[in-house]
């Protein structure tokens, strides 16, 4: 079968895609994306992501990663709620977990499918190829624009026509030569919505973000204490933070996701403060088992829900807050510090 046409191996590619239940897969070229990825950095807005920086050089240009490469496959799958996030922010006494760390790890979900598309390529095509699910440096965003997935929002995330800003990513390397999609335009016209609804002011201009504002950067890569100037615009978010995408007028074409691994757990949907407060190390890798959250580690976790306790103007929550003045953890000793201030000048 290596001796079909491209557009043949193609057509074949990306029904193979669909049939191992992505939604949506198109086929780019391997551009070089240097210029944008050189300024963000010089601006210093990747923070503390130093692996962001040590391999720029094989992040922005494909065929520095990977010489062989020819084209580049680029899949979605949507991860669509079924209600708007936004509505979490208003239940102060329960903790605010990003949609897409809800349900199990999408990291583990893509992968075992890429691999599935993988090993039949190269078993019907013998061809050489290469997959990834944010674990490489790979630039999957512009990648997937430059496929024709959906363009790259304001919010610099990827906005599809279909799926909203609800999909998740996926990419091979390939050595087969297969004929491009052409880029979807930006359909973001005048719209400035997800800049302005931002509660930190994470975008300094449309189109560029700086991670160290971002409340999913500071809840997640961020190792240190939540910086004074950002706690209270946190809220409830404790992990992540989705409201750049709910915004986002697209999203009224989006459909709930039909894959049900990425559903919220019932018991993710929603926690309550009081009982994330009496998390240790064992339960908390319990309770987010197959969660891309257990990779921040308890304490960090723990850091975040204390800065949501002193958002929450629940003053019953002192005494369990007061017992982390003591921890062993200097940062979680600080977050206690500031929640009691928080909870007490409410009073």
């Amino acid at each position: 079968m290596t001796d079909q046409p491209a557009t043949t191996q193609k057509d074949a590619i990306l029904a193979k895609a669909l049939e191992l239940g992505f939604d949506v897969a198109k086929v780019g070229t391997p551009i070089s994306m240097k210029r944008y990825l050189d300024e963000w950095l010089e601006l210093g807005y990747h923070g503390e992501m130093a692996w962001m920086k040590d391999r720029a050089h094989l992040r922005a240009d494909p065929k520095a990663l990977w010489p062989e490469v020819e084209s580049i496959i680029a899949v979605g799958l949507n991860y669509g709620p079924d209600h708007n996030p936004l509505e979490n922010l208003e239940h102060k006494n329960q903790g605010n977990i990003s949609v897409y760390a809800r349900g199990d790890d999408y990291h583990d979900v893509l992968k075992k499918r890429l691999k599935q598309l993988g090993r039949w390529m190269a078993e019907t095509y013998n061809c050489e190829l290469k997959v990834f699910v944010d674990t490489a440096p790979v630039m999957e965003k512009p990648l997937a624009a430059n496929a024709g997935l959906g363009w790259q929002g304001k919010h610099t995330n990827v906005v599809s026509k279909v799926f909203g800003s609800w999909l998740f990513l996926g990419i091979v390397y390939t050595t087969l030569k297969l004929p491009a999609d052409k880029p979807e335009p930006d359909h973001c016209g005048s719209c400035r919505k997800c800049l302005d609804v931002c509660p930190t002011k994470a975008f300094p201009k449309p189109y560029q973000l700086d991670a160290r504002r971002c409340i999913s950067y500071l809840t997640i890569e961020n190792k240190g204490a939540i910086p004074l100037e950002f706690r209270k615009a946190m809220g409830n978010r404790i992990y992540g933070c989705d409201d750049c995408l709910s915004v986002c007028p697209w999203n009224k074409f989006a459909k709930e996701s039909q894959t049900m691994a990425l559903h919220a757990r019932e018991e993710l949907a929603g926690p309550s403060l009081d009982e994330l407060l009496t998390l240790d190390d064992t339960s908390f890798r319990a309770l987010f088992r197959k969660s891309p959250i257990k990779r921040i580690g308890v304490n960090r976790f723990l850091r975040n829900v204390l800065v949501a306790c002193g958002n929450s103007g629940n003053t019953a929550l002192i005494p369990q807050i007061e017992t982390f003045l003591n921890h062993e953890d200097p940062v979680l000793q600080e977050m206690a510090q500031w929640a009691l201030a928080e909870l007490k000048q409410a009073t």
